[in-house]
Formats: structure tokens, sequence, C-alpha cells
């Protein structure tokens, strides 16, 4: 089982291309053929995570995506915001999160502070 560290993008693209037929016909994990799929799969995770890192997510866009997950409205939100109109705004990034918008958020929706307190972008730089 030769298998070489991935180094440039054509490895990586390769190493995809292997993989990608165990989808739909995954081995047998006490094989040699699960290893090298196992290998593969692990050294792509390290290859994607050094060269195309996710970050975390902008607060607004987390806190739009746990309203659609739970089917939640601005109402459901007043508890945590204030007022409608206050988390219209924020919504809209026309207003910031406070400290205690972002502890109610954390508490009653789960979503970590660590997204939370990170700075929104702008409202002009979401439209372009």
């Amino acid at each position: 089982m030769e298998i070489r560290p991935l180094r440039e993008d054509a490895d990586y693209k390769a190493a995809l291309k292997e993989v990608a037929a165990f989808f739909d016909n995954e081995p047998d994990l006490e094989s040699a053929e699960g290893d090298r799929f196992e290998v593969l799969v692990t050294l792509i995770e390290a290859y994607e995570a050094k060269h195309h890192p996710i970050g975390p997510p902008d607060p607004i866009e987390a806190i739009k995506f746990r309203m659609e997950q739970g089917g939640l409205s601005v109402q459901d939100l007043v508890p945590m915001m204030g007022r409608p109109n206050r988390v219209y705004e924020v919504l809209n990034r026309t207003r910031p999160l406070t400290l205690a918008m972002i502890r109610s958020l954390h508490a009653g929706l789960g979503i970590p502070a660590e997204i939370l307190i990170q700075p929104t972008k702008a409202a002009d730089s979401m439209t372009r």
C-alpha cells in the first residue's frame, strides 16, 4: 500500500477521485482496501483543514439558521432580544448584538457564545 502525503492540489484531487469509488461500495474495514480508504480519508481531511479551512459562521447567519431550523419567528426571539423592532434591526444588521442578547441567545437557542461575540459582516457587504 503506497500512500504519499498530499502536498499539492493535484495530489488532493487524485485522492478524492480514489476515495469517491469507495463511497458507492464501501470496503470492509478489516481489509487492505478498508485500511487504504481510512488512511486516504484522514489525509484528505488534514489537507482540507490546512488548505481550505472553514471559519465559524457569521453571528447573524447563525441566528437565522437556528430560527429556520427550529421554525422560529421574530416573535420567538423577543424574550431574548427585546421588542420586535429591535430583533429586526439586529437581523438586518443595523443594530449590534449586546452582551445581554448574546447571553440570552446562547442560553435560549444554544448558539455557542464564541460565535455570537464575533464581529458581524456589514449589511452592505452582504448584498455584493
